[in-house]
C-alpha cells in the first residue's frame, strides 16, 4: 500500500526539511529539491517504518484477541447460584 500525504501534509514536511538543511547543515533546499527528497523518502524509506507499524499492531490485536475468551465471557445459567436465599 502506498503512503501518500495530502497537499498540506506534503508542504508541512517540505517546509520542514527545507528547514533542517537550513539549521543542520547551513544550506538552503529549494522547494524543487526538497520535494524530490521528500518523494524519495515516502517511496523508498516510509515502507519500512508502516510495515513495522502494521506488524506492530498485528501483534497487539493478536495478543488482545487470544485474552478475548479471558476477558469477555460471562458465565451461563448461574441465576440460581446467586441469588440469594
Amino acid at each position: 500500500m502506498a503512503i501518500e500525504l495530502t497537499p498540506i501534509e506534503t508542504d508541512e514536511a517540505v517546509a520542514s526539511l527545507q528547514r533542517f538543511f537550513r539549521e543542520e547543515h547551513e544550506q538552503e533546499l529549494s522547494d524543487l529539491r526538497a520535494r524530490l527528497l521528500l518523494d524519495y523518502v515516502m517511496k523508498e524509506l516510509a515502507p519500512l517504518a508502516y510495515n513495522r507499524g502494521v506488524k506492530d499492531a498485528e501483534q497487539y490485536f493478536r495478543r488482545h484477541t487470544e485474552e478475548l475468551p479471558n476477558i469477555c465471557f460471562e458465565a451461563p445459567l448461574t441465576y440460581w447460584t446467586r441469588r440469594k436465599r
